[in-house]
């Protein structure tokens, strides 16, 4: 559980980057700056960590590109205080991100092994989400909702419609990628009980959200 000074000096030269890619929130340049990601991989990659790619983590998952997790971040437009729910908690460093900005965290994660793993591993760094759940992500998690945003960090083949009802009604975000293969990233903002606006923003690859299989 070690974090030098050479992982923060890769970690401001990953920021840059991340930057340079377009990405212009500067709370969210400086989340990806303080997180210390190796801590977060296995430890056969950690010379991999600041690079800006996807990494293989337990139960054929995997943590997500950093401009991905900066890019769906950007997106939800994050207030201190906004409760969010994220499906798909994964390696917990898409959360970290989310609980740094000051958001109320909701994290559904399906697989076992995961959720155990990271349970355990995010208060130990400090990251304390409201709440984390074993479950299926494409029901949401109606006893909590409304949510101020929902962040998908899977590929989804449609969007769950308990996800939209789940958002609040003046300006709730939804962002998801959606598709097989390859995912376009979406978002959509809620301007009332049944109109959505709806955005598409570029294609990204993800690994499957899986429904109803624990």
């Amino acid at each position: 559980m070690k974090d030098t000074f050479k992982h923060k000096g890769m970690r401001q030269q990953l920021v840059s980057i991340v930057k340079a890619k377009g990405i212009q929130d500067e709370k969210v340049l400086e989340a990806i700056g303080k997180i210390p990601r190796h801590l977060f991989m296995d430890s056969g990659f950690l010379d991999h960590a600041y690079q800006d790619k996807a990494f293989p983590i337990a139960a054929d998952q995997t943590i997500s590109q950093p401009y991905t997790v900066a890019f769906q971040t950007e997106l939800l437009n994050v207030t201190s205080g906004d409760k969010i729910l994220e499906i798909g908690t994964g390696s917990g460093y898409q959360t970290a991100v989310l609980c740094l900005l000051g958001a109320k965290v909701y994290s559904i994660e399906r697989q076992q092994e995961l959720f155990k793993k990271t349970s355990k591993f995010l208060p130990k760094l400090g990251y304390r989400a409201k709440k984390l759940i074993f479950g299926d992500g494409y029901k949401g998690l109606p006893g909590e909702a409304p949510f101020d945003s929902i962040i998908v960090t899977a590929g989804a083949p449609f969007v769950p419609k308990p996800l939209l009802s789940q958002l609040k009604e003046d300006g709730g975000r939804l962002v998801i990628p959606v598709g097989d293969d390859v995912q376009v990233m979406t978002l959509f903002i809620r301007k009332g009980p049944k109109e959505f606006e709806k955005h598409e923003l570029g294609e990204f690859r993800f690994v499957p959200l899986l429904e109803d299989r624990n």
